[in-house]
């Protein structure tokens, strides 16, 4: 994850790396952490959500949704907007509001009171994450003292991931739902108290299309809509995300300066770096939510155990990602990309043998592979992003791969929640050779990859 967006980082302000800059490591790296934690911890509660409203499998798809579609098309103009405000304000500012949503989260009376609570969240994590880079940046202008801040920010992230699951089990068990978004206020009050010690950003002049950007929410918005409620508004909804997606890109097309130009993807390299890493996230993200489900609405087990499930298979991510890179590093991204995504691939395909009957330990187990082959993929398409893009370029290209990314995980959401929500285990073995073939698909992709890694930065 942080070779993804490490090209942001040259977007920060230099700082005099005094002591103060362990401090904002510090506050950078919760900030970060807390915006891969809310991605994951709710997916867990989701059932015991449900049971407290009375919601269905739609509402349960908005709860996360919401957060993960906000904060992906959001993403491609707020690392304009932290350089306009400056990285310390546009961290703050993003840190009190994204506080401030999940104590409404925890206070919410009702389904749409969470949802839009959870939207709110989405974006104030938009505008923490390209601000927390940039932090780091100002606090570490030294390269390969910046090099180790960056490794420990992605670490930080990593580890949020993995225990997503497992603290929102916990939190659930020993607590209730509410509790997975009220922990996250001292956290919040930790991060601003941490600012204060931080170096001041100077603002500095950037670009926003706000035209690209709105029509872009419009269109995902809509589709999302269309993909969850279904029916007639679900109709209505498809004709306004094709309006909005043709404006979208007849706007791209003629922005001086667009969130998302679209001259990238005629660089076959790009197209498939985020061809794959939008494969890998319908992979990943799609089976925690629908295998969350699966633990504790088909096989009956408690939030806590359901989180402890998902240990063995998210602990492996961060070590199969410094091996993807080192891999990347010696043998260029084709490799690893060619192995990885197979690998995931067969994983989803073994998963078909799961039923209500089969061991949760053995569930564990068969998941391992879907993560390894995940995590080394990420890291090499990312490489060869960045190798396929100028140095001057390399930050806004990184904006659209997670961007992208990030769509793809809550489309993939969307998709297979409705598939499970007509009949579980036959819409779950649907959505698992959906994935696979995806996951197929993107690495005859990657044959098309330099067996070599040359940057052009």
């Amino acid at each position: 994850m942080s070779r993804t967006l490490e090209p942001a980082l040259a977007r920060g302000e230099s700082g005099s790396g005094k002591p103060s800059s362990a401090l904002t490591l510090t506050a950078a790296l919760l900030g970060f952490g807390l915006t891969c934690l809310d991605a994951s911890v709710v997916n867990v509660a989701l059932p015991t959500i449900g049971s407290s409203f009375g919601a269905g499998m739609s509402g349960l798809q908005w709860v996360v949704d919401a957060y993960t579609l906000a904060f992906a098309a959001l993403m491609l103009s707020t690392g304009a907007f932290s350089d306009r405000a400056g990285a310390s304000r546009a961290y703050a500012l993003g840190t009190a509001v994204f506080t401030l949503a999940s104590v409404a989260c925890g206070l919410a009376p009702g389904l749409p009171a969470l949802v839009g609570a959870r939207v709110v969240q989405g974006v104030a994590a938009a505008v923490v994450l390209p601000a927390s880079l940039a932090l780091v940046r100002q606090a570490y202008p030294e390269p390969a003292r910046r090099a180790r801040a960056v490794a420990a920010w992605a670490a930080g992230g990593s580890l949020a991931v993995a225990l997503g699951p497992v603290a929102g089990g916990a939190l659930t068990t020993a607590w209730n739902w509410r509790g997975i978004f009220f922990v996250n206020v001292p956290v919040g009050a930790v991060i601003l108290l941490l600012l204060l010690r931080a170096p001041r950003s100077r603002p500095r002049p950037a670009p926003l299309d706000l035209p690209g950007q709105l029509t872009a929410v419009v269109a995902l918005a809509a589709l999302a809509f269309a993909v969850i409620e279904g029916g007639t508004a679900g109709l209505a909804a498809v004709a306004v995300a094709v309006v909005a997606g043709a404006a979208f890109l007849w706007i791209e097309a003629r922005q001086a300066h667009p969130v998302v130009p679209l001259g990238l993807f005629r660089d076959r390299t790009v197209a498939t770096a985020v061809a794959a890493g939008s494969a890998v996230s319908v992979a990943f993200y799609s089976m925690v939510f629908v295998f969350s489900l699966f633990f504790q609405q088909v096989q009956h087990h408690s939030a806590l155990y359901a989180g402890l499930l998902f240990l063995p298979m998210t602990s492996l991510i961060a070590v199969t990602n410094v091996v993807a890179g080192k891999l990347t590093g010696r043998y260029g991204p084709r490799l690893p990309m060619l192995v990885g995504q197979p690998v995931a691939a067969a994983g989803l395909l073994v998963l078909l043998c799961v039923d209500a009957g089969t061991p949760p330990v053995l569930v564990a187990l068969l998941l391992i592979p879907l993560a390894l082959g995940c995590a080394l993929t990420v890291p090499p398409l990312t490489a060869a992003m960045m190798d396929a893009v100028p140095a001057e370029r390399a930050g806004l290209a990184a904006g659209v791969l997670n961007a992208a990314r990030q769509v793809s995980g809550g489309m993939g959401i969307a998709v297979f929640g409705a598939l499970v929500a007509d009949g579980f285990e036959t819409g779950m073995r649907l959505s698992l050779v959906t994935g696979a073939a995806l996951l197929t698909v993107t690495s005859a992709l990657s044959f098309r990859l330099s067996g070599r890694s040359a940057s052009r930065a």
